[in-house]
Formats: structure tokens, sequence, C-alpha cells
């Protein structure tokens, strides 16, 4: 079995994520570390007993390192990312790809003409309970879908912005929509497809930061249904995240990683089977606290990465995928300031 060899570019919270994520993979080892913060990087490093780079020139140019993670502030990932293309390297890259579609075209193209592979981190798409929603609505088992919405109503303290990039335009390039619910919303284009056009609002009330820590947005999809977008970091003090899928023959209503309801109109015993093994809540983990996540889901989107890289196979969440929540996301923003639909 070979084993593929990471790099981490990033040093903070969700550094930790991935490093804890790539030690328990058989076919992984993480190599070393650079950020920019040294002493960060190498408290992560001693942690995980791996290198510490000085620069990221050195950790790129190293032959031990074949992927590279980029878990640095999402205002930062185009220029790291770009440079391991041109050495060579695979990409794995936090959420959101970047903050503008503008870099993460830049991105994409840098991939394409080196010959490596770009993919992004959306881990909440491994989970079991989306795989059989997903399954469910490609076998019509909806009927006509009407409508579909996503809530995500988490609390986030003032000392989590303060002295951080976070909620911040140049580094976050958003709040509460493009760094929280952007998970959510990526579900939402996943299962349902492309969205017509949006009308959103944003505000900022909780908490004194550049960026919105309260979002809304009401969706028509290119199939028809409509929907919803609704994100905070200011509802106290915080609550599961839901999704809601309903149609003519079907409504699945899921809180977490557990359905609370899972019915169709030619419901059967595996309906019921998946019903009774998903239907105590199980998550919860980001709520109030953005460590209280686990692991494991970041490990399984690396591994699916890495399947990938070996087969030569698309990455299901490759940078044109990635790209798409983010487009959502800045559409949002755009009707919000300019107080008009926005249509795509």
């Amino acid at each position: 079995m070979k084993i593929w060899k990471f790099g981490i570019v990033g040093a903070g919270l969700i550094a930790d994520f991935h490093a804890k994520a790539i030690q328990n993979l058989e076919n992984a080892s993480l190599i070393g570390i650079f950020g920019s913060n040294p002493d960060k990087a190498r408290r992560l490093a001693e942690k995980y007993n791996c290198k510490t780079f000085e620069n990221l020139e050195d950790l790129l140019c190293s032959d031990d390192i074949e992927i590279v993670v980029i878990a640095t502030p999402s205002g930062a990932h185009l220029e790291p990312t770009i440079a391991a293309a041109m050495h060579g390297k695979h990409v794995i890259c936090e959420k959101p790809l970047e903050i503008s579609l503008e870099r993460i075209d830049k991105m994409i193209e840098a991939h394409h003409l080196a010959g490596t592979k770009l993919g992004g981190i959306f881990n909440y798409r491994y989970h079991d309970t989306v795989k059989y929603l997903k399954s469910a609505i490609d076998s019509g088992r909806f009927g006509t879908i009407t409508f579909a919405s996503v809530h995500v109503p988490w609390w986030r303290t003032d000392d989590y912005y303060k002295d951080s990039w976070h909620g911040t335009l140049k580094l976050d390039g958003g709040g509460a929509l493009m760094n929280q619910a952007i998970h959510m919303i990526d579900i939402l284009q996943h299962l349902m497809g492309p969205v017509d056009s949006l009308q959103a609002y944003t505000a900022t009330l909780g908490h004194s930061i550049e960026a919105e820590d309260t979002g809304v947005a009401v969706l028509r999809f290119k199939n028809n249904a409509l929907g919803v977008i609704y994100g905070s970091t200011a509802s106290f003090p915080g609550q599961f995240r839901r999704i809601e899928i309903t149609g003519t023959k079907g409504t699945v209503i899921q809180v977490e990683n557990s359905f609370k309801v899972w019915q169709f109109a030619d419901q059967n015993e595996a309906d019921n089977e998946i019903f009774n093994r998903f239907n105590q809540i199980e998550g919860g983990g980001g709520v109030s606290d953005p460590g209280a996540i686990p692991f494991e889901p970041h490990a399984k989107n690396i591994a699916a990465f890495i399947e990938t890289v070996e087969t030569g196979k698309t990455f299901e969440i490759n940078g044109p995928e990635a790209r798409k929540a983010v487009e959502i996301v800045l559409a949002i923003y755009t009707s919000a300031r300019e107080q008009r639909p926005y249509i795509f």
C-alpha cells in the first residue's frame, strides 16, 4: 500500500483537524507544517511528531511531500495553492476555496495547467445521511420537489472575532454565510442542483465586525423548487443545523447528522431501517464552539481525494464543484447590497 505524504500550510485551529485526520489514515503520513506564526507551527508539529518548515518554498520543494493541505485564512488560499501547482504538488484546500470567483478560477487554471489535482473540503458530504438523502432525490422518491431549505442558527462569542481574521472582508470574505453556513449551502446545491435566482438580506446585528453575522435568502432553483438559506453566528446559545426537503411524494428533515422525518408515499422496510438507524440526534459540534467538530469527516474527505489521485478519476469536490457554494454566497451578498434579485 502506498503511503501518501502530506504537508500542511497553516497552523491554526483547522490545521490541527487536518493533521489529526491525516495521521488517522492508513495510507497517509504527515511530513511537516509551515505557518506564518512560527511558534504555532512548531507547537503543532511537535504535537504530531512532524517537521516544521521555516518557509513555504522549503515545504513545496521537499521531495517528501506529494499533497499539500491549505489551511490558511480563507482569503489567503490563492497564493500557496498556485505555488503548490507550480511545484507539481496536488492540493486539497479548506473551505471556502477562496473568497472571490476570480481568485478561485486562477487556482483552478493553475492546477489544470500543471496537471495536478485541486480538491476542496466540504466534509459534511461524507456523512451517511447525506448520501441516503442524495440517493432518494436522484431516484425521484420526492416526486416533484417543491421546497428545500437549510438553517444554520449558530453562536460565536465576541472573543471569536477579537483580534482575528474572522469576520473581516479581506481574509474571511464575509461572515456567517461565507465561513459557517457555507457547508450547508454546499449540501443544498449538491442535493438540489443549480440556483436560478435569489433575493437576500444580510445584517450585522450581534457583533462588531465588518461582515454579516446574520443572512437570509429566498431561492428559486432551476428545477423550479423554492427554497430558503438562513445562517447566523448571532443566535445564542446556538442551535442544530437543519435541512428540509419536501415534495409531492415525500419529506425529509435532517437535523445535524440525524433524520427527524424520513417519509415517502412509497414507504418500505428499508426506509424504516434508515429512520431507526439515524433518528437519534448525532452531531452538534460547531454550534457554539468551532473546536468541537469531529475530525473523522475531514479524514473521509481527504481519503476520497487520495483515491482520485491514485485512480486518476475526477474528485467529487474538485475546483469547479467547490466553486459553486462560493458563487451562491457571493450572489447573496450582491443581492443584499444592491437590494434586488440576483439572476444566475
